[in-house]
């Protein structure tokens, strides 16, 4: 008899995790929250954007746990009011609105629209559909033809065409075209799509950080979360197209990511990275029921939960990090849902 060993309790981390966000990262009384758990020594009064981006998704990974409870809506608050209608059209800033006048960046705004996509499957609700779209009208203002397309990462920096900004930007349009059937928005996403193979993509299948403008000079560096918006793009061009070409690299690209980024049984220090390089191998597991892809995942977690704790928090940094919390909250509710 083969005996197995108990799955770890994903749900219980899960909710000493957001009652310390909820204690100690959130203004009382409003829907703002702090960047870290030290405000005096914070940039801003308030978070910045991105590590929204990252507590918008794990709420939403929350609620897939526990249908009806009310974990999205208090993000979605928070980030309108980073809402800003500067031409040439409306998105979110990095930072709030009211507080001043702040950067835009393409893939800040991509995370949230994949969560909202992720929402309106859920739920319905037309406004994260339409909220969604709106991100991709703002997204598609960053193609041009230097360096032969691609997105850039910053509105007005035209420096810098990153995978970051268009990785993500193939889900968008993607998951779009899926609910619409337009085929501009599948051509829109082959475009990106073949855009990054050609021009971002390493040898062994996984992706370079940016390629620079006008120079064309590539930033070799490689991060988790460019392997995972890759991979589940990869994965998601299978599903609409039913050729396997997508998937075979995706299994290869897989493959090659685990080879690449888990060493000596952990991944790389950035909690939020590997939460999306996850989503990736996630939907690969889906399709192809290959346990190899999600085990690394738990060994980690499990090295996190364990070793970088202290009392309810989660980080190496001396003050507790937003978005440190709200990775690891999507990393185990993620777990939890294919432990179902």
């Amino acid at each position: 008899m083969v005996i197995r060993a108990q799955a770890p309790d994903y749900s219980a981390r899960i909710k000493i995790l957001y009652g310390a966000i909820n204690n100690k990262l959130k203004e009382p009384g409003t829907n703002f929250y702090f960047e870290t758990t030290d405000s005096a020594k914070n940039e801003n009064k308030h978070a910045w954007l991105w590590p929204l981006c990252a507590l918008i998704q794990a709420a939403n990974e929350m609620e897939v746990l526990e249908p009806g409870q009310n974990y999205l809506q208090p993000v979605v608050n928070s980030i309108q009011r980073y809402y800003s209608d500067k031409p040439p059209l409306p998105a979110y800033q990095d930072y709030v609105f009211k507080e001043r006048v702040s950067s835009r960046f393409y893939d800040d705004n991509q995370w949230v629209a994949i969560t909202c996509l992720d929402a309106y499957e859920r739920l319905h609700e037309k406004s994260y559909l339409d909220k969604a779209a709106m991100i991709y009208r703002f997204m598609m203002t960053g193609w041009d033809t230097a360096a032969g397309g691609g997105l850039y990462w910053k509105e007005g920096d035209r420096t810098t065409k990153n995978t970051c900004s268009n990785g993500p930007g193939i889900l968008v349009a993607l998951r779009l075209y899926q609910y619409s059937h337009d085929k501009a928005l599948l051509q829109s996403a082959l475009d990106i799509y073949h855009w990054v193979n050609k021009n971002l993509q390493a040898p062994d299948g996984l992706f370079y950080d940016a390629i620079k403008i006008p120079s064309l000079a590539i930033n070799e560096k490689k991060y988790t979360y460019n392997t995972g918006s890759m991979l589940e793009a990869n994965t998601l061009l299978y599903t609409i197209t039913r050729d396997t070409a997508y998937l075979r690299e995706a299994q290869r690209m897989a493959a090659a990511g685990r080879a690449y980024f888990f060493k000596n049984n952990r991944l790389p220090g950035e909690y939020w990275f590997n939460a999306v390089m996850l989503r990736g191998y996630a939907a690969l597991y889906k399709i192809d029921k290959n346990r190899a892809w999600i085990d690394f995942f738990k060994t980690d977690a499990e090295r996190v939960w364990n070793m970088e704790r202290d009392n309810h928090f989660v980080g190496t940094k001396t003050a507790p990090r937003l978005i440190d919390q709200a990775a690891m909250i999507e990393i185990y509710a993620r777990l939890q849902q294919l432990n179902r």
